[in-house]
Formats: structure tokens, C-alpha cells, sequence
């Protein structure tokens, strides 16, 4: 937990970092940047389906239109944050020569998105009238 507190300080004061280890190859730092900028598309995209699905299914029964709202709004909440986490993580562990961190969270978001997906299949198939 300490740790996640001070990777959270330094997403904030990105300049601490270079206190930490060795300046990796910039192509690294560049590609782990590449990488975060793909993670918050991909939060964006999920925010985004997150309004459309509260805003053009009107006729969706209130309780599934705002669960599946919800549930995307949510993950592209969780998304973005993992993003900047999983970008500090792995620029300390670069300049300190560890091995990249791992990580669950694509495991995570993947069923989540899974699972609004069945949903709104299913919504589509009964008809989301009533």
C-alpha cells in the first residue's frame, strides 16, 4: 500500500522518477508512453459508450440502461487511473533494471466489457421495450 501511495505522488511530480535508478533507452520511455496513451483511448472509448448506452436507448428499461451505463462509465474510471499507475510502475521499474510489473487488470476489464457485451446481446434479442 505504501508504495501505491508514493506511485501516486509521483504521477503528480513526474520529475521525482529520475531520483529512482538509471535513465533507460529513451525508445523505452517512449513506448511505455505509447502504451498509456492506448489505455486512455481505450478509457475514453469506454466513457463514451457509457453515455451513449444512458443517452440513445431511452426506450431500455431505466435499470439496464443505468447498470450498463454504469458498468462502461466504471471501467473507464478504473481504466484511466490503471493507466497512470501502470505507466509510473513501469518507468521506476525501467530506470531501477527490474523486470516489468504485472498485472491482472487486463484480465479485469476484459470480463467487464464481456459481460455488458452478453448483456446488450441480450437486450437486443427480448427486445428492450417495457
Amino acid at each position: 500500500m505504501i508504495e501505491f501511495v508514493r506511485n501516486v505522488r509521483l504521477w503528480f511530480v513526474p520529475a521525482q522518477v529520475r531520483e529512482d535508478g538509471e535513465t533507460p533507452d529513451y525508445r523505452f520511455s517512449l513506448a511505455n508512453e505509447r502504451t498509456f496513451l492506448a489505455w486512455l483511448r481505450t478509457a475514453l472509448a469506454l466513457i463514451g459508450g457509457g453515455f451513449a448506452v444512458d443517452q440513445f436507448l431511452p426506450g431500455l428499461r431505466w435499470a439496464w440502461r443505468v447498470g450498463l451505463a454504469l458498468a462502461l462509465l466504471g471501467a473507464g474510471v478504473l481504466c484511466s487511473l490503471r493507466a497512470v499507475n501502470h505507466w509510473m510502475r513501469c518507468e521506476r521499474a525501467m530506470r531501477r533494471g527490474e523486470d516489468l510489473p504485472v498485472s491482472r487488470f487486463p484480465a479485469l476489464l476484459s470480463l467487464v466489457v464481456a459481460v455488458v457485451a452478453v448483456a446488450m446481446v441480450l437486450v437486443v434479442l427480448v427486445g428492450w421495450e417495457g
